[in-house]
C-alpha cells in the first residue's frame, strides 16, 4: 500500500534524527506515532514511553500511548493515561471516549457508563453527539445522520465511533462494518484514519 511506503520513509527520517539528536523527546513521540501508524504498537509505546523519561512534564500530553495501551490489551494503563490526559484538557470527548472503551474491556460496559466523565464544551458537533450515544441519550441513527451533515470527516468519526462502541458491547460483526467503512469509505489526512486502519490489521479484518 502506498502509504506504508511513505510511513516507512518518515520511520528512517525520524531514526536519523534521533540518532542526531538522542535527548529530543518530541523526535520519539514523532517515531511513536510513526511506528503506531505501521501497526507496531510495542515500538510505539516504548518511544512514548522514552520521551516521557526524557521530559516528564509531558505526560498529561500523551494521548497517543493511550491509543496504544488500547491496541496493546493494556486497558488499565489506557484508561489511567486518559484520565491524565483529561488534567490539562478536560473539555475532549475522544479522550474521555477512549478511557470508557479502555474500562469496558476491563470492567464492562456497564461500569464504563457509570464512570463516564461529563464534557461540556467539545466544540465538534459529531463528537458531541457521540458522546450522548454513548452515555445512552442518543441513538445510533442521530450519530449517522450528523456526521452525514458533516461531510466525510463527520462520516469517518461517526463510522469510527460506533465501531467501537459495538467492540465495546462485543457485537464484533457491526464494530467490523463500521471500523472497515471508515478505514475503507472516508479516508482522511489524521492520525485517527490511520488508527481505523491499524485496528482493521490487527482484527485481521480484510
Amino acid at each position: 500500500m502506498f502509504f506504508n511506503n511513505s510511513l516507512e520513509n518518515q520511520l528512517q527520517r525520524w531514526h536519523e534524527t534521533i540518532r542526531n539528536q538522542p535527548q529530543n523527546p518530541h523526535a520519539y513521540i514523532r517515531r511513536g506515532m510513526v511506528y503506531f501508524q505501521l501497526a507496531k504498537v510495542d515500538e510505539s509505546i516504548q518511544d512514548f514511553d522514552t520521551a516521557e523519561k526524557l521530559d516528564e512534564r509531558l505526560k498529561p500530553y500523551l494521548w497517543q500511548r493511550g491509543l496504544s495501551y488500547y491496541y496493546a490489551e493494556k486497558f488499565a494503563e489506557g484508561a489511567t493515561q486518559f484520565e491524565i490526559d483529561l488534567t490539562v484538557n478536560a473539555q475532549d470527548v475522544e479522550e474521555t471516549v477512549w478511557r470508557y472503551l479502555c474500562i469496558a474491556r476491563l470492567s464492562g460496559v456497564e461500569s464504563a457508563k457509570n464512570s463516564l466523565l461529563p464534557v461540556k464544551n467539545d466544540p465538534r458537533r459529531i463528537m458531541r453527539s457521540v458522546y450522548d450515544l454513548y452515555a445512552g441519550n442518543c441513538t445510533v441513527d442521530d450519530v449517522l445522520n450528523i456526521g452525514k451533515s458533516e461531510g466525510k470527516k463527520g462520516n469517518f468519526y461517526s463510522h469510527l465511533y460506533l465501531g467501537l462502541y459495538y467492540e465495546a458491547e462485543n457485537n464484533l460483526e457491526l464494530a467490523q462494518e463500521y471500523i472497515v467503512k471508515a478505514a475503507d469509505d472516508y479516508k482522511i489526512d489524521d492520525y485517527m484514519w490511520y488508527l481505523a486502519q491499524v485496528h482493521k490489521k490487527l482484527r485481521q479484518w480484510a
